[in-house]
């Protein structure tokens, strides 16, 4: 439903279970540790925290614990080595009771649906179908974008990249026995829809903000250009030629598909009151597929982006989809690393189901972890982290910090709830020597002082800065995940 760039946190302390030297400061490497079946079992039980104190260790965990402690039933993972899926494994059961997780149990990708379209829309414009910077009113033939306040016109490539000033970030689906829309009644807002109207509220081209509405639009675009329909086109733009046969679009999923699926877990461990929830909006999150097949389509982008000769997209367009614009790293995917090692990323959630995408641009290394519990991004950057130490990765390693002693009185001042760009909330209250973070209606997150200004957590990448306090000012925040920076102005004392 949502891509954001804070992940889903609660805070938990599991099981430790040791493997390779400590402290866990320099990574692996892959070539040290044998066949894949030695690297698959390192990953299982080496997950790893975000963070840990000066003069200790970032101590292992199990998968299986973890998985536990999570309420997550099920984890399926694929791992991209040297430009090739390195190996894959299911892991627990596509729902409490129930059969094994195997490597071709189908998920719900989220998000992730988002840069699979995105493939399919730059193939049309590389085959002359579609120009990215048109109006996109000129490809929408069924339905049209109404036009907005500041008399600017919206282009494929804005909505691709978040930054056509378009309204709702994300779609919660509709539940087993709901009434579903049609695509035109999302767009518009109107019963059964349980979402506002997609419009250009902001001026378009102007900043970036997170618009599951604007990938709306594009798929009644892509639907009006090709005149087939979104599964079927998708079919045949990006899951057959990548290989991608487990994969489909196709919402509600057909009867024959269902048994091949896991079951969705609340974050409260129970099932999803009637299974999967349907999106109609299938471009923004409607993708059914699995971790394999999804390594697949990032080697794909890997191999467009060092300009291969066979790959299915060229590299100038490949590019697109990791440009940054308004100062946002990466658009149609999200960026981060070093800038002579780069890779691009992104994480998906539907009902009771999380996805995380991450490939390297150069090297061909590479994850994607699926999980059928609301809490799995939790769980999946433990996994992400164990990985990146197992294969060398520079990125997603633990950080060491040393604790700082701060004033009560100083951390005080920093409480309040400070705004996103995107209008997301951040709630910051104060634990005496520390501080309790909660972003939107998320669990909160204890978050601990390394200097006077900066505060980290123990469990998931993620750091804040509060800017110096000036007289009758309020102190900003900056929010670091994963090397991105975004900044929060104080809304509130």
């Amino acid at each position: 439903m949502q891509y954001s760039l804070v992940m889903r946190h609660a805070v938990r302390l599991g099981p430790l279970f040791l493997t390779c030297a400590l402290p866990l400061l320099v990574p692996c490497s892959a070539q040290d540790h044998g066949s894949s079946e030695d690297r698959i079992e390192h990953v299982e039980n080496g997950l790893l925290p975000a963070a840990f104190v000066k003069g200790s260790s970032a101590m292992p965990m199990k998968l299986s614990d973890r998985m536990f402690v999570y309420q997550v039933p099920g984890v399926s993972i694929a791992v991209i080595h040297n430009g090739k899926v390195d190996w894959a494994r299911g892991f627990g059961v596509t729902k409490l009771g129930g059969a094994p997780v195997t490597t071709e149990t189908l998920f719900q990708a989220g998000s992730v649906s988002k840069p699979v379209t995105a493939f399919a829309a730059l193939r049309l414009v590389q085959a002359g179908q579609l120009n990215l910077d048109a109006d996109i009113n000129l490809y929408l033939k069924s339905w049209k974008l109404p036009a907005n306040r500041f008399h600017q016109t919206v282009t494929a490539r804005e909505l691709l990249t978040h930054t056509g000033g378009t309204n709702v970030p994300g779609f919660p689906g509709y539940a087993s026995g709901e009434s579903v829309p049609t695509l035109q009644e999302v767009l518009d807002g109107i019963p059964p829809s349980n979402t506002p109207p997609v419009r250009a509220n902001i001026e378009p081209g102007t900043q970036w903000r997170y618009s599951g509405g604007g990938y709306a639009i594009m798929q009644q675009a892509l639907v009006d250009v090709s005149g087939k329909a979104f599964p079927e086109l998708m079919k045949e733009l990006v899951l057959v030629p990548i290989g991608m046969t487990s994969s489909t679009f196709r919402q509600a999923l057909p009867a024959e598909l269902v048994a091949n699926t896991a079951t969705p877990y609340a974050d409260t461990g129970e099932q999803i009151l009637g299974g999967p929830h349907t999106y109609p909006e299938m471009a923004a999150a409607g993708l059914w597929t699995d971790p394999t097949d999804l390594a697949r389509f990032a080697i794909v982008i890997q191999r467009a982006l060092t300009g291969s000769l066979d790959s299915l997209l060229s590299s100038r367009l490949a590019r697109d989809m990791v440009a940054t614009r308004f100062d946002k790293r990466g658009t149609m995917f999200g960026v981060g690393g070093a800038e002579t090692d780069p890779y691009f990323a992104h994480s998906g959630e539907d009902a009771g189901f999380v996805t995380y995408l991450v490939a390297y641009e150069n090297k061909g290394d590479g994850a994607v972890v699926m999980a059928n519990g609301d809490r799995g991004f939790d769980l999946v950057e433990e996994i992400v982290r164990a990985v990146a130490h197992e294969y060398g990765w520079a990125d997603f390693r633990p950080v060491e910090h040393a604790i700082a002693s701060v004033e009560v009185r100083q951390i005080g001042q920093y409480v309040g709830s400070y705004r996103l760009s995107d209008g997301s909330l951040i709630t910051v209250s104060s634990r005496k020597d520390h501080l309790a973070v909660q972003f939107a209606a998320q669990i909160s997150l204890e978050l601990f002082p390394d200097g006077e200004r900066h505060f980290f957590s123990k469990q998931i990448d993620v750091q804040l800065t509060f800017s110096t306090p000036v007289q009758g000012h309020s102190p900003a925040l900056v929010l670091r995940q994963y090397g991105s920076d975004s900044t929060a102005d104080r809304s509130c004392p």
